[in-house]
């Protein structure tokens, strides 16, 4: 599940998380240092981002968010991309947003992680269970509302599928998508014809940055399976999970229009 932004401060400070973990790996003085942190971890909390968006939030000047971030970037700390656009792009050069990169998550995500489970320790232990289920869906659900117009304009559910991944990729997920295993029926040994079922699509995640935080509340999964069979428009189930012990996550997509064929042997006759 994609992480979500904390609430606007007023753009005098970085959000809870920056203001309340320990800076880790950041070369510079302590004032540098802490502001340098702050920048790394909200581009880690808010995703790919722009100067922009940086600057704002922490109250910087172009200047100086820019400073930070090369700086960042030469520490091997975060590196930029492209930014994804979703429906058509007016004219003019593609925005540049910047990333986290794997040195960057390595130094950041322990922390990141500790903070985030005990804040869901809290609330399940003051609320219960079903609070965590809401808040799980709650930060979800600005991840399904960027997803619904590239996912929305497909002209079919394996185009969606398809759609699916690619934003996931976009968000660092490693996502791909492809058909499930296919349903055989029939004993081939028999000599009787088996008939070769589809099985729908899969999608595969590859990478996942909250699955620390998910072996200890699945409901954060729940919510992004939720979220996916709202968007494909057709039932969806886990079949394996990285924050589980699994080596990628695993979505089985239904098939909403199955189809069956005979299957035969080279010499064209029925198995």
């Amino acid at each position: 599940m994609p992480r979500q932004g904390a609430p606007d401060d007023g753009g005098q400070r970085g959000s809870a998380v920056a203001r309340n973990t320990v800076e880790h790996g950041i070369p510079g003085t302590s004032g540098e240092r802490s502001t340098r942190g702050q920048v790394a971890r909200l581009i880690l909390e808010l995703g790919p981002c722009t100067a922009a968006t940086l600057g704002g939030r922490l109250g910087l000047t172009p200047a100086a968010i820019r400073r930070h971030l090369d700086n960042l970037i030469a520490d091997g700390m975060i590196e930029t991309r492209t930014a994804r656009t979703y429906g058509n792009r007016g004219r003019g050069r593609p925005a540049k947003v910047f990333v986290v990169t794997d040195a960057g998550r390595s130094a950041f995500e322990h922390a990141y992680d500790d903070l985030a489970t005990s804040a869901l320790r809290f609330l399940e232990r003051t609320y219960g269970p079903q609070a965590v289920a809401e808040f799980a869906r709650q930060q979800v659900a600005e991840t399904e509302r960027r997803y619904l117009p590239v996912v929305g304009q497909a002209s079919d559910l394996s185009a969606r599928v398809h759609a699916l991944a690619d934003a996931l990729s976009g968000d660092g997920y490693a996502a791909a998508a492809g058909p499930a295993p296919a349903i055989v029926t029939g004993n081939k040994g028999s000599g009787a014809s088996a008939e070769v079922i589809d099985n729908g699509a899969q999608i595969c995640q590859h990478h996942c940055p909250v699955a620390h935080v998910a072996a200890e509340f699945p409901q954060l999964c729940e919510a992004e399976t939720e979220a996916f069979g709202r968007l494909l428009g057709t039932p969806v189930r886990r079949l394996a999970t990285i924050a589980h012990g699994d080596g990628i996550c695993t979505t089985h997509v239904t098939c909403t229009d199955r189809v069956t064929r005979q299957e035969t042997s080279p010499e064209g006759s029925h198995l």
